[in-house]
């Protein structure tokens, strides 16, 4: 038996619906969600760049609108022959992160949905290098979304600010960087709980904490995807690619100095 649309969309939490961007649903209070969450960042200007990291999480709802995720990750750096960088070939568990998110404005009541976030991290590899470092952090999130069409048509937009200070473990120098930007990113339910969609990401980068220092620029879009796998499973996956950028005073249509030419996000959960 088919079930109708609707009726997979009454459980449709708008969180991952949208590949990076972000829906703005919380779970329903007591329920708990895990979620393993795998990204690659790839290609640079020349020689061979390869950045993949895995998160694991678990996700509490405390009370009505708030979650909390504490999760680690590992981080995995392939880099060869790339200008400006060193050759490494390492893997190392890297991030300790408590993701936090509270929803100001339910979608079901209003006329959408917002939702403010938090999420404090501590790292033991660079982003960008791989080289060992102390890396403090917190990424702030605006997360707004809306049903364009009942059942069908979802769209949300994203504003992030990601200030970080780092030491280096090999000389012990402190560096600042930050990153601001916006998402945009719309899906729409084809069959019973599966989505297919678009996103574009416009984010710029910075040599200090504050919107000062400006080292890059850069643009990406892509397609997402969603499936509903049973009651409590869920998939999300996303790709990227580069489309307009520029590193700082540098000529060139793309930054890949600060950015990669591609970036790749899959998502699994499970609720219990």
């Amino acid at each position: 038996m088919t079930l109708p649309a609707a009726c997979f969309a009454e459980e449709l939490e708008t969180t991952h619906l949208f590949g990076f961007t972000l829906g703005s649903d919380v779970n329903a209070v007591g329920e708990r969600e895990v979620e393993s969450e795998s990204t690659a960042r790839l290609g640079k200007g020349a020689g061979s760049y390869t950045a993949l990291s895995q998160q694991l999480s678990v996700k509490f709802i405390p009370f009505q609108d708030f979650s909390i995720e504490p999760g680690v990750g590992a981080a995995y750096h392939g880099i060869s022959v790339v200008p400006g960088l060193d050759d490494l070939h390492e893997t190392a568990i890297d991030t300790l992160s408590l993701e936090m998110r509270y929803r100001v404005l339910n979608r079901e009541r209003a006329p959408f949905g917002l939702t403010l976030g938090a999420d404090p991290h501590w790292g033991r590899a660079d982003d960008l290098t791989g080289e060992p470092v102390d890396r403090y952090g917190t990424d702030f999130w605006i997360i707004a979304d809306k049903e364009l069409a009942p059942d069908r048509i979802f769209a949300a937009l994203n504003l992030f600010y990601q200030p970080e200070a780092l030491r280096s473990r090999l000389t012990g120098l402190w560096e600042q960087q930050s990153q601001l930007g916006t998402s945009a990113a719309m899906a729409v339910q084809v069959y019973p709980g599966v989505l297919i969609g678009a996103e574009a990401r416009y984010m710029r980068s910075y040599a200090s904490l504050s919107v000062d220092a400006f080292v890059g620029t850069a643009l990406f879009v892509g397609p997402t995807f969603y499936a509903r796998l049973s009651e409590r499973a869920w998939l999300s996956a996303a790709w990227n690619a580069q489309v307009a950028g520029r590193a700082g005073n540098a000529p060139g249509l793309l930054d890949l100095t600060n950015y990669e030419r591609y970036q790749a996000k899959l998502r699994f959960g499970y609720n219990f």
